[in-house]
């Protein structure tokens, strides 16, 4: 979240990670403050404007001067000419077509903000201009997987995904739980129905299920990429998981 941070330190930190694993390193930046109004206050952000432009044309010019209308006083090294790829994130419009006005990447977060994934994906093309960085729109979205060795395991596995944005729903956010044999006991049907209808872009089951759900969301959204969360209580369920999906990325 870019405005929490000072763009010289931004441009420092991921110069150091860049310095130190070549070509492995991208800078994903969002606009919003990234928590509520009470941690934006401890953070000392000023609410009452959108410097997000700015601070993202500032953060450029440390990294690469050419690329930049405006070329700082002040040196980031490192950092300075290293080829560090910044993308926006958004779960809104307002980035989608920011980034199609720079010609940078574009990533939707997706899997918190369903709604607003097709629109801003076609903002985001609609507005593309070619640029130093990209000669044609290039877009990536969220989805959440939780895959495993059967069905039955899979679902049960997803309960605790689902109980983290029930609390959440309910104001009341909390560690991740362990997976329930059922939710019924712990949602109302309203609360059922909001949580299934923001989860959507998800894929849920054994590989099978999961490489035809994630192959109909890239058919119906043609992202270029896609950013897999995997809200897992237990660490080799989950480690289980990303070897399933790894199967249908590697047959791409």
């Amino acid at each position: 979240m870019l405005p929490n941070h000072a763009p010289l330190v931004i441009a420092e930190q991921f110069g150091t990670l860049e310095s130190m694993y070549p070509g492995r390193i991208d800078l994903g930046l969002g606009r919003a403050p990234g928590s509520d109004p009470a941690t934006a206050r401890a953070l000392r952000r000023d609410l009452r404007g959108d410097d997000f432009p700015g601070l993202l044309e500032e953060l450029r010019g440390y990294l690469n001067p050419a690329e930049s209308d405006s070329v700082p006083a002040v040196r980031a090294v490192p950092g300075e000419g290293l080829n560090i790829p910044i993308w926006l994130l958004g779960s809104s419009g307002y980035s989608a077509r920011l980034a199609g006005e720079l010609g940078l990447p574009f990533a939707f977060a997706s899997h918190f903000s369903p709604d607003y994934t097709l629109p801003a994906l076609e903002l985001y093309r609609g507005c593309f201009r070619p640029s130093m960085v990209l000669d044609a729109p290039y877009a990536m979205i969220g989805v959440h997987v939780v895959a495993a060795d059967t069905e039955e395991k899979a679902r049960l596995l997803a309960t605790s995904q689902m109980q983290q944005f029930l609390g959440l729903t309910r104001g009341r956010p909390g560690p991740l739980q362990p997976p329930v044999p059922s939710m019924d006991e712990l949602w109302s049907p309203y609360e059922k129905a909001s949580i299934e209808h923001q989860l959507r872009y998800s894929a849920v089951g054994s590989a099978e299920t999961v490489q035809a759900r994630l192959q109909s969301i890239l058919d119906a959204t043609q992202a270029d990429e896609l950013i897999i969360t995997s809200q897992i209580y237990d660490h080799q369920d989950r480690l289980r998981s990303y070897e399933i999906v790894s199967r249908f990325i590697a047959g791409r």
